[in-house]
């Protein structure tokens, strides 16, 4: 059998160069195109069979096993999408457009490069398959679903999935390292829109106006209670109002307040509640302050759930990788961010876990989605392995417990 901590080191700066790459020409949405063809261009190199245009930008790799033995098949997937951020981090390969890589999807994106050129080496080491998903569209509209939905868990069939994402900001995870949980580690990712209608007039003479502004305020501090005061304290969710506008001179009241806002939930039923919740809420407080409302309200990510098999499977293969120290195992969700990776877990039995990549040279780690991210360019070997390492596993695998 390969050692594939060895092998993968060789590769090293092949992966951090794919990443910088990438790193250049960030697009955003599902139209990927100069993404997408990169990435293509990187599989025929390696003589990887792959599909393409899949919800508009996918591709969709396979490497099929050259041993003989059950036929299952493994998925990994990456995701490949920028944010519409311009870029502050000064860089020599920094983004040469108005768009940036500000959540690691450029390293995701060459890990799985750099899994498939491990697997497609060592396929006579294997029965089954692997499919290599990259995914558009991750930070929106969402790529994961229309990829499920155009069948790229069928043919061959995908009997378990697994994916990653970079991680800077948790703080009992050193760089290099990964963090891992079974059960919930996301919450489902809602949006609602709320347009409160009331009367406009002269500021000086409020009484004859119906002030949607006040109401605005009644309304969002009245929907904080939902979280604070109708669910079980010990349940993760939030509600926050993210952009609100109405009016356009200091001294008039105007018709109308619009908001926008998200819903981030572990519990199902938790979900469900504050939805029904919002509506009650917003319809009462307005019509008692003699306002209107329109309220549009649409259900988003799913909650993203580990299976606990394939869980405690890639925390094995992991420990081959980096050693069990550097294993951080998450009890409960340390984010409210959500994942479309979501939607495939729901379809088959997987797991989604985070690598370490604080960058201890920088003066200061900047977050996720910030104009100036940066992550430790040297833990990419270590993501390609471990997928690399857990594919292997899974299709070597005689025990009946996968």
């Amino acid at each position: 059998m390969i050692d594939v901590r060895e092998a993968t080191k060789l590769i090293s700066s092949e992966i951090i160069n794919w990443r910088r790459e990438l790193h250049q020409f960030p697009e955003i949405g599902l139209e990927l195109p100069q993404t997408a063809k990169y990435v293509s261009d990187q599989l025929t190199k390696m003589q990887v069979k792959h599909e393409t245009g899949i919800a508009k930008s996918g591709i969709v790799g396979l490497i099929e096993g050259a041993m003989p033995g059950k036929k299952r098949t493994i998925g990994i997937r990456a995701d490949m999408d920028g944010l519409p951020i311009q870029e502050k981090t000064g860089l020599p390969y920094q983004s040469k457009n108005k768009n940036m890589h500000a959540c690691g999807h450029d390293g995701h994106t060459a890990m799985l490069l750099g899994a498939a050129k491990i697997l497609n080496a060592n396929k006579d080491l294997f029965s089954g398959n692997v499919k290599l998903i990259f995914q558009p569209a991750e930070e929106g509209p969402g790529g994961a679903k229309p990829m499920i939905e155009e069948g790229v868990l069928d043919n061959p069939k995908v009997d378990c999935m697994m994916g990653l994402h970079l991680n800077a900001v948790i703080p009992e995870l050193k760089s290099g390292g990964i963090a891992i949980c079974e059960g919930p580690v996301m919450p489902s990712a809602d949006i609602f829109t709320i347009k409160i209608k009331g009367r406009a007039g002269h500021g000086g003479a409020p009484h004859l106006t119906v002030d949607p502004i006040v109401i605005s305020a009644q309304v969002i501090t009245a929907l904080q209670t939902i979280i604070s005061r109708e669910l079980k304290p010990m349940n993760a969710a939030v509600i926050s109002i993210g952009k609100i506008s109405g009016g356009t001179v200091f001294n008039a009241i105007p018709d109308e307040v619009i908001m926008k806002g998200t819903v981030r939930a572990i519990e199902k039923e938790d979900q469900k509640r504050i939805q029904q919740r919002i509506k009650e809420i917003v319809e009462g407080v307005t019509r008692t302050m003699q306002g209107d409302y329109e309220l549009q309200y649409d259900f988003g990510y799913p909650a993203l759930i580990n299976e606990k098999k394939i869980t405690d499977h890639v925390t094995r293969s992991a420990a081959k990788i980096i050693g069990d120290e550097m294993i951080h195992v998450i009890k409960k969700p340390v984010t409210m961010g959500g994942e479309d990776m979501s939607f495939f877990l729901q379809a088959v039995p997987g797991t989604y876990f985070f690598l370490g990549a604080k960058d201890e040279k920088l003066p200061v780690q900047y977050p996720h989605h910030n104009a100036r991210y940066e992550f430790d360019e040297d833990v990419l070997w270590k993501g390609s392995a471990i997928l690399a390492q857990s594919a292997l596993d899974y299709l070597t695998q005689t025990s009946t417990d996968l």
